[in-house]
């Protein structure tokens, strides 16, 4: 796994076991990892995100990207409009 992107879906654990994934993938050689939320999620992912910067990996780990927008769900006349983030954490050189 030394080059490859890894993936965190965020949702309705606790934060800690979003941070411990993400550890994990960078030290199984991740260069990026991307943390991915929606709706109610996002303030996790973002709190994840951030202890994982400050904590955990410090001045180890930028945040590269962020992604926001809005997905489409649901059928018939349940459709609704839903918010969504991606959060691309990438290893320093």
């Amino acid at each position: 796994m030394s080059t490859q992107e890894g993936t965190i879906l965020v949702g309705n654990k606790n934060v800690m076991n979003y941070v411990l994934a993400t550890v994990i993938q960078f030290n199984q050689g991740a260069k990026r990892v991307v943390i991915k939320a929606r709706g109610r999620a996002i303030s996790k992912a973002v709190d994840a995100a951030e202890i994982v910067r400050s904590r955990f990996l410090k001045d180890e780990v930028d945040v590269k990207e962020i992604k926001i927008g809005s997905e489409q769900i649901g059928e018939g006349d349940n459709k609704r409009m839903v918010s969504v983030i991606e959060i691309v954490l990438e290893r320093k050189e």
